[in-house]
């Protein structure tokens, strides 16, 4: 069992790939939990569409990949607290437009490209085997900020969540906070995306943060636990898809995916078991 997992990680291709992937792990499954507690799962999955078009433009003008995520992040989060603010619309609806009119602008400007197919494929699904030594150092800072700040929004963030007009009584200030969780989310979204990719990055902010709330219920211990299995994930579906030779970001969020129903199924179990020693 130690040779095979020790077979898929035995070249610089594939540590790098187990670093990166590790990372990205951290990052989405530490913010993954307020998105899950929050509820704002359909966002995440926006934003990770959303940065699609500024990918799109750095492509085809030649700069910065993910100085372009970032740009396109910037513009959802500003959209989505700019309908927020003018409209009576709820932010479910704005997130939907801007969702679906971002990820079509991406999509109408990937497509003049001769690669179109091709570009499109990565971009969505990512290459955690093409991950490069300047986008761990990007991954390390992101997940630097994103530790300091879960630590420094902890209360805000947990006010926040619980009762948005009892967090402005306390002066915690709720929207500032929810911007800040926000920008978060999309720092997170733009520094994993090379990893894993645009859709597969939105797996990683669910599934690991997911699994670990069927287990726990305080925040911090919830988010420990999420990163532990978001590690699982990674180490489990990298070496899988080196032996089975199946796309190795896909088997990984699959692998993330699967945890969550298998946890489930065992605390259903465990709990069904409970329930009859308990009436017998």
């Amino acid at each position: 069992m130690l040779d095979w997992l020790l077979d898929a990680f035995g070249s610089d291709v594939t540590r790098r790939a187990l670093l990166g992937g590790l990372l990205a792990a951290s990052m989405t499954s530490l913010i993954g939990t307020w998105v899950v507690i929050r509820g704002l799962a359909f966002f995440g999955d926006a934003m990770a569409h959303g940065v699609l078009p500024g990918i799109a433009l750095a492509v085809v003008w030649g700069f910065d990949l993910t100085l372009g995520a970032a740009l396109s992040a910037v513009v959802m989060v500003l959209g989505i607290s700019s309908i927020r603010r003018t409209t009576r619309l709820s932010d479910d609806t704005g997130i939907g437009l801007l969702f679906v009119g971002m990820l079509a602008l991406g999509v109408v400007i990937i497509s003049k490209q001769p690669s179109f197919s091709g570009d499109l494929t990565n971009f969505l699904f990512g290459d955690v085997l093409g991950v490069r030594n300047n986008e761990l150092v990007i991954g390390v800072v992101a997940l630097a900020i994103t530790i300091v700040g879960v630590i420094v929004g902890h209360r805000p963030f947990l006010a926040l969540a619980i009762d948005t007009d009892k967090a402005a009584t306390l002066g915690l200030h709720p929207g500032i906070a929810h911007v800040a969780m926000l920008l978060l989310l999309s720092l997170t979204v733009v520094s994993s995306f090379r990893v894993v990719g645009t859709l597969l990055v939105f797996g990683f902010l669910v599934a690991p943060p997911a699994t670990a709330m069927l287990l726990v219920r305080r925040v911090p211990v919830a988010m420990v636990t999420a990163v532990a299995f978001g590690w699982l994930a990674v180490v489990v579906g990298l070496t899988v898809s080196y032996h089975a030779e199946t796309a190795a970001s896909a088997t990984v969020a699959g692998v993330a995916v699967a945890q969550f129903f298998v946890v489930l199924l065992v605390a259903e179990l465990a709990r069904l078991t409970t329930r009859r020693r308990a009436f017998a």
